[in-house]
């Protein structure tokens, strides 16, 4: 397995030198998020991108995967009753696939809890839509050979896609090899679910096709009591060859150490793991 941090992490830095910090302190990449590149998708213009795979290659690093896709512009919606507004998202959804193979990347990340949203009177149509809009988007990935990962996150961030089995069920519903899902284990440790089990489960059926690692405190991995021992154990025995990307959202004291920290620890743990 590879190990990537999530650049946002380290966002006040120039990308450059968020590519060389990383390879530093032992990133095999970085996960980026389009809105550390440009204010909207739709203006990351191929200098940017050739701009960021120099910055990038000159430290030995690669793009991993792409997170916090529907940041920009504001007012997305994979769920909206609005046409209009769900295909500008889906035209967005679009674009970050696009980004994504420019950059080499393997994997995209669909998390955007607030882009997600059920309205109560009308879930099922709702439902409807969310799910017509993966399809479009798996239909892209599969073009552009890269993967399309729905993200479970906990009902305090959103009432939609909150389980893997929730994602899981999508995902056989879309039938595209290019759509599959992911753990983030903060998520999954904030709705109560077995980490190890879930691993154990589903990596044999090739439905997880991504890690992100943190605590349900939102700190980095080893910073809370979450046990990432036996979770990197699991990745190891079901020879798990995909990213395992650093993602905290608290940077305790601030995100350069925090990075340090997490790589450090994570490393330690595969070392006892091998």
């Amino acid at each position: 397995m590879r190990l990537s941090l999530c650049n946002e992490v380290i966002r006040e830095m120039q990308f450059a030198a968020q590519c060389q910090f990383a390879a530093e302190l032992g990133y095999d990449g970085l996960e980026v998020a389009p809105f550390t590149l440009a204010g909207d998708p739709r203006e990351i213009t191929g200098r940017i991108i050739s701009e960021t795979r120099r910055s990038l290659a000159g430290a030995g690093l690669v793009c991993s995967s792409l997170h916090w896709l529907l940041v920009v512009p504001e007012g997305l919606s994979i769920t909206s009753e609005d046409t209009a507004t769900r295909r500008l998202t889906v035209d967005i959804m679009r674009r970050v696939v696009e980004i994504a193979a420019e950059l080499g990347a393997d994997v995209l990340v669909h998390g955007s809890p607030n882009q997600r949203q059920l309205n109560a009177r009308g879930e099922e149509r709702a439902r409807s839509c969310a799910v017509e809009c993966f399809r479009m988007v798996a239909e892209d990935a599969e073009s552009a050979g890269v993967t399309y990962c729905i993200e479970p996150l906990a009902r305090a961030e959103t009432n939609f896609i909150n389980t893997l089995a929730e994602a899981s069920e999508i995902v056989a519903l879309v039938g595209s090899p290019a759509l599959r899902s992911m753990i983030d284990c903060a998520a999954s440790g904030l709705e109560n679910e077995d980490v190890v089990e879930l691993l154990d489960r589903h990596l044999p059926t090739e439905l997880i096709a991504h890690v992100q690692v943190n605590d349900p405190n939102r700190r980095g991995p080893g910073e809370g009591n979450m046990r990432f021992g036996p979770i990197v154990s699991a990745l190891k025995h079901h020879d798990y060859s995909g990213w395992v990307a650093v993602e905290p959202f608290i940077y305790m004291p601030n995100g350069a150490a925090c990075a340090a920290r997490s790589i450090g620890y994570i490393k330690g743990l595969l070392e006892g793991a091998a």
